[in-house]
């Protein structure tokens, strides 16, 4: 049996073959993103999974310089699910497209019920009587939010006061003022289902805008009040859920191959009109939320 290679020997060069091909992968991809961990977790464990699949060291904490350059482009809540774009390699450069570009949603809003996280994580605020509208009346008042609009963030979110994340500062109790009203795009907003207290939305929309604040918006349009129940992001850019996004079982290097082979080519016919061209906070320097 002389010339067949086993044991370490042939596990070392399989791990520098997969080492060199995960080191040059470069562009843009997308994984799922289930409920419960953060958009920070899922990518750590993705690059944790290709670094131990290639046979290289995982990087301290302490280290400046990281042998898998990898970032995503956009954060999604712990509670919500969807696609994630990921950038890997050179790729990592193009990620700031994905944080201005045109996002999908499907949300399921809760009529009658506010909490302080403006979903389903926070603590109940307000309860107000929903009975009284009518399907009619809810998609009257989608059309307000439709287009160019203005809205305020909510104080749970990564937004920045004094470097730190409003969020941590809330959950510290910190008394913290909301930011100021900025200007986001809505490309379409539309009601898919309406089953009181609940409802179900399918939102279009630009960079640096909230689902959990529209949401909340409309119940108070309605002289209500209103949460998110769920929240999935079906599309962001060119990648949507169904086509594009990779779950945990195809977190390989060869994989994510496959997938800047198919994905890649879809940057270039992804239209640029649904850019938002607003001032990005500062959230965006690494990522930016969308809930």
């Amino acid at each position: 049996m002389a010339g067949i290679i086993r044991g370490p020997l042939l596990d070392n060069i399989r791990n520098k073959t997969v080492a060199a091909k995960l080191l040059s992968l470069s562009g843009l991809f997308a994984v799922y993103k289930p409920k419960g961990p953060t958009s920070a977790d899922v990518l750590n464990h993705l690059k944790a999974k290709l670094l131990e699949e290639a046979g290289l060291p995982k990087p301290s904490r302490n280290t400046k310089k990281h042998i898998l350059k990898i970032g995503h482009g956009g954060i999604l809540d712990s509670t919500a699910t969807g696609v994630l774009v990921v950038g890997i390699g050179e790729g990592t450069k193009m990620l700031s497209d994905m944080l201005a570009g045109s996002k999908k949603f499907t949300a399921i809003g809760q009529l009658g019920k506010a909490t302080d996280t403006f979903d389903s994580s926070g603590k109940v605020t307000e309860e107000k009587p929903y009975h009284q509208i009518t399907k009619e009346e809810l998609e009257h008042v989608l059309q307000k939010f439709t287009g160019s609009i203005m809205q305020v963030p909510p104080l749970y979110s990564a937004l920045k006061k004094d470097g730190q994340r409003m969020s941590a500062l809330v959950t510290k109790g910190e008394a913290v003022e909301p930011k100021p009203a900025r200007p986001v795009m809505v490309f379409s907003l539309s009601l898919r289902n309406f089953k009181p207290p609940l409802f179900t939305l399918d939102v279009e929309c630009g960079g640096g805008f909230y689902v959990r604040s529209l949401v909340n918006d409309i119940g108070r349009e309605l002289l209500s009040c209103a949460s998110v129940q769920e929240l999935t992001r079906t599309k962001q850019g060119p990648f949507t859920l169904e086509e594009h996004a990779l779950y945990e079982d195809k977190w390989t290097t060869d994989e994510i191959a496959r997938s800047l082979e198919h994905c890649m080519p879809l940057l270039s016919v992804e239209p640029s009109c649904k850019k938002l061209k607003t001032e990005l906070s500062e959230e965006h320097t690494v990522s930016c939320e969308d809930k």
